[in-house]
C-alpha cells in the first residue's frame, strides 16, 4: 500500500510538472491561430480607419490653413480705401479685358494680399522671363538663332536674374494697388501703400534692394514728378486722368513702368494713343536701330488718334518734350534718350542696354511740358564733386542720403519717415527735421538736383504708359510685361 500511494504521488507531480511546462509555453493551436488571424484583420482595418481618418483630419487642416486670411495692412482713418471689401478687380479703365488682380495667387501660390518676398516665392526656380521679341531691323534677323549668341547670353543669368525678380516685384504690387484704387481715396495714403508693399516684396534691403524712385500720381495736366508731399491732401476723383509710375530695384537694377488710371470712358482713345506709342516704340527697339527712328514710329501711331469731347474731335498730340531713357545701375537716366517724336538722336541702341520706353500722350494742350508746383523729387547727382558744405545740418542730411539712397531718386515724404526712407539701415531713427534749408543748400552747389512736376497748360488731359526693355544678344525682352498691360 505504501509502494501504491508513493507511485500515485509521483504521477501527480509528473503531470503538475506537465502542466506548468505546457502553461510556461504554449503552442498555438489551430484555433488560436484561427483567433490571432481575425485579430490581426481587425487591427488592420482599425489601422486603415485611422490612417484615412488622419489624412481626412490633415486635408481639413490644410484646408483651414488656407482659408487663413493674412493681415491687412493698416490704413489711415479718412483716406478713402478700404482693403476689406474683397474687391480683386480693376474699377478703372486703361487695362486688358477680363484681367483680375489676383492672378499671382494661382500661378505662384502667393498669398491675397500678396505678402511673400518674390525671393522666397521663386526660391526653388527661376524668376519668370518677360515677353520675347525679336530685334527690330532686317539687319537683326539672325540673332534669334545664332549658337554663339545664346552662349553669349548664358554669361549674363545672373543680371537677368535681378532684373526678373525686381519685374515680378513690380507686377505683383501695381496688381494688389490696382484692387483698390477708386474715386475718393487719399493720394498720399495711396502712394505709402504701395510703397509699403513694394518694401515688403522686394525684401528692403538698404541699397541692395528697394525702391527704385518714388511713387508718381501725376494729374490730369500733369505729366510727371508728383507726389504727395507731407499735408498735401490731394484725392483722387471720377474726372481725373492719373499716372501711376514706380519703381522697384535690386542691387541698383532698376525696374521702370507705369500706366494710366480712367473711370470716364471718354478718355479710352486718349488711353490707347499712349499705350499703342509704347507698344510700337518697343517694336521698333533693337541692337544697333537708331533712336530717332523710334521716335518715328512713336509719333506716327499717337498722332492717328482722335479724342471725342463735348461732341468735337479734338487730335492727340505727343509730349514732344518729354522721353524715355536708358537705364544703368543705381542710374534712372543712363545717358541715352528715347525720343517720341521724329528728328531726335542719331544714336543707336548697344547690346546689354535696358531701357524704358514710355509715351506722354496729350489731349486739348500744346504737347510741351514746363517745370511747376512744389518740388517733390529728388535726386544725388551721380558725378558730384566733392564740395565743402559750411552748414553743419547740410553735412546731416548729405550723410543720411548717401547711406539710405545713394544716387536714387527720393522725395520728401521718405525724409519725414521714423526710418527715414529705409528701416534696414536707420531702422526707426532716421527721421529728418527742419532739413529743407539743408536741402536746398544742397541743391545751390550741385550735389542733389531738384525735379520739379511737368505740366502742361490747366485743362489739358495726359496719359503715359511705360516698360522696360533689356537688349538681350539674341532678342529683347520686355521686362515689366504683365497680364494687366
Amino acid at each position: 500500500q505504501q509502494e501504491q500511494r508513493q507511485q500515485q504521488q509521483q504521477e501527480q507531480r509528473s503531470e503538475a510538472t506537465e502542466a506548468e511546462a505546457v502553461t510556461a509555453c504554449p503552442c498555438p493551436t489551430e484555433t488560436d491561430a484561427d483567433g490571432a488571424d481575425a485579430d490581426a484583420e481587425a487591427a488592420d482595418k482599425h489601422a486603415g480607419a485611422d490612417g484615412e481618418g488622419a489624412a481626412k483630419k490633415k486635408k481639413k487642416r490644410n484646408k483651414n490653413k488656407k482659408k487663413k486670411k493674412v493681415a491687412l495692412p493698416p490704413v489711415p482713418e479718412g483716406s478713402g480705401i478700404d482693403l476689406a471689401d474683397g474687391n480683386r478687380a480693376p474699377r478703372f479703365h486703361g487695362l486688358n479685358e477680363g484681367y483680375t488682380c489676383d492672378w499671382m495667387c494661382n500661378k505662384w501660390g502667393q498669398t491675397w494680399p500678396p505678402t511673400q518676398p518674390v525671393a522666397s516665392v521663386f526660391a526653388d526656380k527661376p524668376a519668370p522671363v518677360g515677353e520675347i521679341q525679336e530685334h527690330g531691323g532686317d539687319f537683326n534677323r539672325h540673332r534669334i538663332g545664332s549658337a554663339e549668341l545664346r552662349a553669349m547670353d548664358m554669361l549674363n543669368e545672373e543680371t537677368y536674374q535681378k532684373l526678373r525678380l525686381a519685374s515680378e516685384c513690380h507686377r505683383q504690387v501695381r496688381s494688389w494697388a490696382q484692387s483698390f484704387i477708386k474715386p475718393g481715396i487719399k493720394l498720399a495714403d495711396m502712394c505709402e501703400l504701395i510703397e509699403n508693399k513694394n518694401r515688403e516684396l522686394v525684401g528692403e534691403a538698404g541699397l541692395q534692394a528697394g525702391i527704385g524712385f518714388p511713387t508718381g500720381c501725376s494729374l490730369d495736366h500733369v505729366a510727371a514728378h508728383y507726389t504727395p508731399n507731407a499735408g498735401d491732401d490731394t484725392r483722387l476723383e471720377a474726372h481725373n486722368v492719373m499716372k501711376l509710375d514706380f519703381g522697384t530695384q535690386i542691387d541698383g537694377h532698376i525696374i521702370d513702368s507705369a500706366f494710366t488710371v480712367s473711370f470716364d470712358p471718354k478718355w479710352d482713345k486718349l488711353l490707347e494713343a499712349s499705350r499703342e506709342g509704347t507698344e510700337a516704340g518697343i517694336k521698333a527697339a533693337g541692337i544697333d536701330v537708331r533712336l530717332c527712328d523710334i521716335g518715328e514710329a512713336i509719333q506716327e501711331v499717337v498722332e492717328s488718334y482722335e479724342v471725342e469731347i463735348n461732341g468735337k474731335l479734338e487730335p492727340v498730340k505727343c509730349c514732344r518734350n518729354l522721353q524715355g531713357h536708358s537705364i544703368s545701375p543705381y542710374l534712372i537716366h543712363g545717358g541715352k534718350s528715347v525720343p517720341i517724336v521724329k528728328g531726335g538722336e542719331v544714336t543707336k541702341m548697344d547690346e546689354g542696354e535696358v531701357f524704358a520706353v514710355e509715351v506722354f500722350s496729350s489731349v486739348l494742350g500744346r504737347g510741351y511740358v514746363v517745370e511747376d508746383m512744389e518740388c517733390s523729387h529728388y535726386m544725388k547727382n551721380f558725378d558730384a564733386p566733392h564740395v565743402p558744405l559750411r552748414l553743419p545740418a547740410a553735412k546731416r542730411l548729405l550723410t543720411h542720403i548717401n547711406k539710405t539712397f545713394g544716387t536714387l531718386p527720393f522725395c520728401r515724404r521718405w525724409l519725414e519717415r521714423e526710418d527715414g526712407g529705409s528701416f534696414a539701415v536707420n531702422q526707426n531713427n532716421g527721421k529728418q527735421t527742419r532739413y529743407l534749408g539743408a536741402l536746398k543748400n544742397l541743391c545751390d552747389v550741385g550735389l542733389v538736383n531738384a525735379y520739379p512736376p511737368l505740366v502742361d497748360i490747366k485743362g489739358s488731359y495726359i496719359a503715359q504708359y511705360e516698360h522696360t526693355i533689356l537688349l538681350r544678344p539674341t532678342c529683347k525682352e520686355v521686362l515689366s510685361r504683365g497680364e494687366d498691360y
